[in-house]
């Protein structure tokens, strides 16, 4: 037995990445080993910048392993030059030119690039620094980012433009068999067509796809030469199709919904308009609007995509699933009002959508979702958990008292979303008592077709928007207040919400509005903006995860009535409770801002549903005892 052969299991050899291959190079040529430890290494990653004595240590076993490899599998002249070099200095030397050989007779110790390497082992150190900073920590991950951003994914990274990102995809793509993950094959790695600044060229044959405000046409289909374009002098200076759809949308600067709308209405239609018809916004017929509206109902693969950021490559502008009837018949409304006033200016000679009848939509009776109305016992547990989660003084206490302000400003106030994030500190007044009227805050609101209303704010409701205007740093009863009523606490440390809040100078304001130090909020800074529909309603949804997580006591028909509470579902809550307290119909309507008293009548419906199905099991029980 002992003089049997054994089998002696080696360990594999070590293998190098190409970063450190580099460093090797860079010590070969005699550069200080504190220079290549900054060149090639992050600190975040290595300690090599921070300690050269290591990474000395490293390049010398490095070089070991990579000339024993050479000896082993190299040229015998190799071998017996470094077996040479070995025995009269103790370890081998080599210059540049040796190098390259011992490096290619030593292909064993060339790593393969793995989905959970780190970036900073493979790119140097300033491009890894840039990536990791915009939360791309490996090589996986990296191709899920540009897999899920297309060919502008480069634009979320700093400092990574168009030339690194396509040299970064060709490298990912050559190493897909070790990463085990590809760069999808529309994810561009070359050029987009570009006239001026960041405008992409849309043709009948490109099969690029621009928002508006990055769109540009073929000269061919700008609309100079429209076959429908007004021979009188026309009224706004626009020299082709694009120019007069942005005069049309400037007339609606101050309505930021209403343009958005418009905006996505009309930017489809030029786009379907050039890709798929080939002709000008300004040469459509009757038979071109015939056949959007039938696109409308059921667009096709490349026009439609899961959202993302206007500025990716992969933007498209219908959602998976296409337009429901309701939104198909919004769309040749608005483009049908569009034209119209395109003929007014005299811009074009006639509108061919006036030929064109609206898509057939079911009639509903009753469209409000009124039935999502909290009922008043749950509306109350809802205010006293928002109450008693608002006095905490826990880093999330900030964010329940804003959440506070915020859901009561609409189920106190009956105020749409866009309203409560909107509004701001001059519009509240305090009025007070007169005779048998009682002291009352009064919030002046600018609604729906930019009519004014005036709504009651709950004594609740200001204490909230108080604690919430204290943490802010602010003094609700100051004479001068313009603030919004509601604002974030913490402002993203991204170039645009840094723009929008004012903080482009102030480098410490936004290092604490990125790291949320201090109080949580960006010190010193003038919170001259709100919240954005959009945030808001993040705000709404995550009190109503956290309600749902917290009240363990509810029933399975108030958990379900709670977790599809919106925003709007507040509004409908102070219709249903204002109604059922009596108050006047005509009062509720002039809080609310209907325009139409029919439309206030069904909360009155809503109530008296809800009064027979609650006296209903109140009969049912009497019946029962009776049989017994």
């Amino acid at each position: 037995m002992a003089n049997r052969p054994q089998q002696l299991n080696l360990p594999p050899p070590r293998t190098y990445s190409r970063t450190e291959f580099a460093a090797l190079r860079a010590r070969v040529q005699g550069i200080p080993v504190a220079k290549i430890a900054r060149l090639y290494f992050d600190s975040d990653a290595t300690p090599y910048p921070d300690e050269p004595e290591q990474l000395e240590r490293f390049l010398r076993t490095m070089r070991d392993d990579l000339v024993h490899l050479a000896i082993l599998h190299g040229s015998p002249v190799l071998a017996d030059h470094l077996r040479a070099s070995i025995a009269k200095h103790g370890s081998a030397r080599l210059a540049r030119a040796s190098l390259q050989m011992v490096e290619q007779a030593s292909k064993l110790a060339v790593a393969a690039p793995l989905a959970d390497h780190a970036v900073g082992l493979w790119f140097r150190p300033l491009v890894a620094r840039h990536l990791t900073a915009a939360g791309i920590g490996t090589l996986g991950e990296m191709v899920a980012v540009a897999n899920r951003r297309g060919g502008s994914w480069w634009r979320a990274v700093p400092r990574i433009g168009f030339g690194r990102a396509r040299v970064i995809v060709a490298w990912l793509r050559r190493h897909a068999g070790t990463l085990g993950v590809t760069v999808s094959a529309d994810v561009d790695a070359a050029a987009p067509l570009v006239v001026s600044g960041d405008a992409v060229v849309i043709g009948p044959a490109s099969g690029q796809l621009a928002p508006l405000e990055r769109m540009a046409l073929p000269r061919a289909l700008t609309g100079e030469r429209g076959t429908n374009r007004a021979p009188v002098f026309p009224y706004i200076r626009a020299r082709h199709d694009l120019d007069a759809v942005r005069a049309y949308l400037a007339g609606y600067a101050g309505q930021a919904a209403t343009q958005r709308a418009y905006v996505r209405e009309l930017e489809r239609l030029v786009l379907w308009a050039i890709r798929e018809r080939g002709v000008p916004l300004s040469s459509l017929t009757v038979d071109d609007c015939e056949a959007y509206k039938a696109f409308l109902a059921a667009p096709t693969a490349a026009f439609t995509g899961p959202p993302v950021s206007r500025t990716s490559g992969r933007w498209r502008p219908f959602a998976p699933g296409g337009l429901s009837a309701d939104s198909q018949r919004y769309a040749v409304r608005a483009i049908r009002a569009a034209f119209d006033w395109l003929v007014d200016v005299r811009y074009l000679a006639g509108n061919p959508w006036r030929a064109v009848k609206d898509p057939r939509t079911v009639r509903r009776a009753q469209k409000m979702k009124i039935d999502r109305a909290l009922p008043i016992d749950l509306w109350t547990r809802v205010r006293v958990f928002l109450a008693d989660h608002s006095e905490s003084f826990a880093p999330e206490g900030a964010r329940w008292r804003a959440a506070r302000a915020l859901l009561l400003l609409m189920g106190d106030s009956g105020l749409r979303i866009a309203e409560a994030a909107a509004i701001r500190r001059p519009a509240l007044d305090w009025l007070p008592a007169d005779g048998d009227v009682p002291p009352t805050w009064l919030l002046a609101v600018i609604g729906k077709g930019d009519r004014e209303r005036f709504v009651p704010v709950s004594g609740e409701c200001i204490t909230a928007l108080q604690a919430h205007w204290c943490d802010r740093g602010l003094d609700f009863h100051a004479p001068d207040a313009g603030a919004p009523l509601v604002a974030p606490l913490v402002i993203p440390g991204t170039t645009k919400a840094r723009r929008k809040f004012g903080l482009e100078a102030g480098k410490e304001d936004a290092k604490a509005a990125v790291t949320g130090e201090g109080t949580g909020m960006v010190t010193g800074a003038p919170m001259q903006e709100g919240y954005s529909v959009r945030g808001a309603r993040g705000l709404n949804s995550w009190a109503i995860r956290q309600l749902l997580g917290h009240l363990t006591d509810l029933n399975e028909s108030e958990r379900r009535q709670l977790a599809r509470t919106s925003p709007h579902a507040l509004r409908h809550t102070f219709g249903t409770q204002s109604v059922a307290a009596d108050v006047p119909l005509d009062v509720v309507q002039r809080i609310m801002g209907h325009a139409s008293l029919q439309t206030t009548t069904t909360y009155v419906t809503a109530e008296r549903r809800r009064m027979r199905a609650e006296v209903s099991k109140y009969h049912a029980r009497l019946a029962g005892s009776g049989q017994t």
